[in-house]
C-alpha cells in the first residue's frame, strides 16, 4: 500500500509459461497487495507455473476471449477486491516490473490519475530491438491520434499501464473490442471523460518469448487505431455517436 491505498498489479497472460517467473520475481511486494493473473486460455504451463509462484487470484478463460477480454477480466476483478491502484504488467517480461514504485506513487500523490510507461521516450524502444517498421508505424499512429485527439502522448501503444480506481470505474471498457484495439479505446475514453495522462519513459525487450501480432493484425490494428480517433473528434464535434465515448461515472 500507499497512504492507505490498495495497490493491484493485473497480468493478462496467454502462453507466457516461459517468462512468467521473471517478470513475477521483478514485482515489488514492498507496495504491491495483490497480484491477478488471468489466463486466456493457454496451451503451455502458464496456470501451473502462477500456481508454483505463490499467485493466489488466477483467472482461467475457458475460451480465449482475445487481449481486450482478458484486460477486462483482469480490471473487473481488481475492482472486486477493492483495489485502489490497478498497475497492468504484461508477463512477457517485456517491460520491466521495477518501474512499479514511480508509477503507482505518481497516481498515490494525485499527481496524474494514469500513467504509462512510454518505450518512445528517450532510446528505449530501438535500443530494446523494437523493429524499425514498428517504430515508424508507431510515430505515424501516435502523431495522428495527438492530432484528432489533441493530445502530446510520446505513445498509446505502451502495454504497461497504471489506473487509479476511479478512473477505470468512470469509462465504459467493458464495452470495448476484446481484441488488441482496446487499448486505444481505453485511452480514448479516459480522454473523454477529461482525465489527463502522465508518462514515464520505460526500456523495453524485444525476443522470441515476447508476445507479438504479425503483419496481418498488425495493419487492422493501426486502421482500428485510427478509427477510434476518427469516432472521438467527429463525437467532440458533435456529429457522431460512440456507443464508446458514454459517461460510466458513478459519482
Amino acid at each position: 500500500m500507499i497512504d492507505n491505498k490498495k495497490i493491484v498489479v493485473v497480468m493478462p497472460a496467454y502462453n507466457a509459461e516461459m517468462t512468467l517467473e521473471q517478470t513475477y520475481k521483478e514485482i515489488p511486494f514492498d507496495i504491491v497487495d495483490e497480484v491477478i493473473l488471468t489466463d486466456d486460455y493457454s496451451k503451455d504451463g502458464t496456470i501451473d507455473k502462477a500456481k508454483q509462484l505463490g499467485i493466489k487470484e488466477i483467472i482461467k478463460h475457458d475460451v480465449n476471449r482475445g487481449y481486450g477480454g482478458n484486460q477486462k477480466s483482469c480490471y473487473n476483478r481488481a475492482l472486486e477486491i477493492g483495489a485502489d491502484i490497478v498497475i497492468m504488467v504484461h508477463p512477457d517480461y517485456q517491460y520491466t516490473p521495477k518501474l512499479i514504485h514511480s508509477m503507482a506513487y505518481v497516481i498515490a500523490n494525485n499527481v496524474y490519475p494514469c500513467v504509462l510507461a512510454s518505450r518512445i521516450l528517450g532510446k528505449g524502444a530501438l535500443k530494446g530491438g523494437m523493429p524499425i517498421i514498428k517504430y515508424i508505424a508507431n510515430r505515424f499512429l501516435t502523431t495522428t491520434q495527438n492530432i484528432l485527439l489533441r493530445q502530446k502522448l510520446s505513445e498509446y501503444h505502451t502495454g504497461f499501464r497504471a489506473f487509479s480506481a476511479d478512473v477505470l470505474r468512470s469509462i465504459n471498457y467493458n464495452i470495448n473490442s476484446d481484441d488488441f484495439i482496446f487499448d486505444n479505446q481505453m485511452l480514448a475514453q479516459i480522454f473523454w471523460e477529461g482525465y489527463e495522462i502522465g508518462e514515464i519513459t520505460c526500456p523495453t525487450k524485444y525476443f522470441d518469448e515476447a508476445s507479438s501480432i504479425n503483419l496481418k493484425r498488425s495493419t487492422i490494428y493501426g486502421l482500428g487505431v485510427l478509427g477510434v480517433s476518427l469516432k472521438y473528434r467527429l463525437a467532440k464535434w458533435g456529429i457522431y455517436t460512440s456507443k464508446i465515448f458514454t459517461s460510466n461515472s458513478k459519482k
